[in-house]
């Protein structure tokens, strides 16, 4: 009989996080953004076999899409929190428009930002949520702790929706306003 054995994943840490994207900014200023979410994206993978073992062992089911719905925010908070990464809370904005909140994320270090900054989390949420979802997911970060924001929010969906809240934000409407154009009347 074959038996199994589960490696640990590999983690970054808070300090590497930071360090990384200090030399980032100091080396390629103008490629930091892009490069981060590239290194975010590929560690999106590991983050989702983790997110598997979690579900599977906190609420007994093989794979996070049989879980009850109810418990999906729940499952997504506490395996997060537990990966070192902060509280997350996930909320339902609109139709296929999922925000994630967190007022400690890690990637996040109140800096005077102009922008929000956690861009390595955008790639590593794109790819855990396209895993999660079966379908691509694309994530953004509308406001953020580096700048001053009281925390951290990520909106996640379809590439076309959230291209579709950058351009309208773009023009000067808040995103708020446009969350708002997307619920049901």
């Amino acid at each position: 009989m074959a038996t199994t054995l589960s490696l640990p994943r590999l983690a970054i840490g808070r300090a590497s996080l930071q360090q990384l994207t200090a030399v980032l900014e100091r080396e390629v200023p103008a490629q930091t953004a892009a490069l981060l979410r590239e290194v975010g994206f590929a560690a999106g993978q590991a983050a989702y076999e983790g997110f598997v073992e979690s579900v599977a062992a906190r609420y007994g089911v093989e794979t996070p899409q049989a879980l009850d719905a109810r418990y999906l925010g729940e499952a997504i908070g506490g395996f997060f929190r537990e990966d070192g990464w902060g509280s997350l809370t996930a909320e339902p904005l609109a139709p296929g428009l999922l925000a994630l909140d967190s007022p400690e994320w890690a990637e996040a270090e109140p800096r005077g930002a102009h922008v929000p900054s956690c861009h390595f989390s955008t790639g590593l949420l794109s790819d855990f949520f396209t895993r999660l979802g079966g379908y691509q997911a694309a994530v953004m970060e509308v406001e953020c702790r580096s700048r001053g924001d009281a925390r951290c929010r990520f909106l996640v969906s379809s590439p076309d929706l959230l291209t579709w809240l950058y351009e309208g934000m773009v023009a000067g409407t808040p995103y708020e306003a446009l969350v708002a154009r997307l619920r049901p009347a």
